[in-house]
């Protein structure tokens, strides 16, 4: 059977993972994977489910969308195939990109176009803006997967490059390295 991909948006409040685990659970789907966030003040969670033998895509949305019913929440439900390879490929390393700088326009465009000019994969991506001109405030990191076909040397020193003309303090570590200096 496919697995599921199910999206639910909404204005955040405690509780909201609950609820809706508690209603997978309920219709007897397995949570695969959870990946979830506060933009500002909304909600985004991401439930990678397998769902029940007798359960499909459309049956799941809607018996989901009525438990859900009182909640407010926006629910969009996908199919993933099984045939379908993670964007993680298997040889790949992590790295974590980390800058820091000033708010302006187009720093999310500056870096990653540098990151795709090398067809490097941006496997996740946070960008917490607070405006203003205090270095401090401003924090993007990316963690993307580089494979041996990639040429890192050229791409960390683009990257470098590109941070210096935006005016952002730039670290690029190997995620096992990250991990390990950071273990708690």
């Amino acid at each position: 059977m496919n697995k599921l991909i199910i999206t639910i948006l909404g204005k955040d409040r405690p509780g909201i993972i609950a609820t809706v685990s508690a209603s997978l659970f309920h219709l007897e789907c397995n949570i695969e994977n959870v990946n979830q966030m506060i933009l500002q003040n909304k909600f985004a969670g991401f439930f990678v489910v397998e769902p029940h033998r007798d359960l499909d895509k459309d049956g799941l949305k809607k018996q989901l969308a009525e438990a859900l019913k009182e909640t407010n929440l926006r629910i969009h439900v996908d199919t993933i195939n099984k045939n379908t390879s993670t964007t993680e490929p298997a040889d790949s390393e992590l790295f974590l990109i980390t800058t820091i700088g000033p708010d302006q326009k187009g720093l999310v465009a500056g870096i990653t176009e540098v990151i795709a000019r090398f067809n490097v994969n941006v496997i996740n991506l946070k960008a917490m803006f607070k405006g203003g001109d205090d270095p401090n405030s401003n924090i993007m990191s990316y963690e993307v997967a580089i494979t041996r076909e990639n040429d890192k040397t050229n791409l960390f020193s683009a990257l470098r490059k590109r941070a210096r003309e935006l005016n952002l303090d730039i670290s690029i570590q190997h995620k096992n390295i990250f991990q390990t200096i950071n273990k708690i």
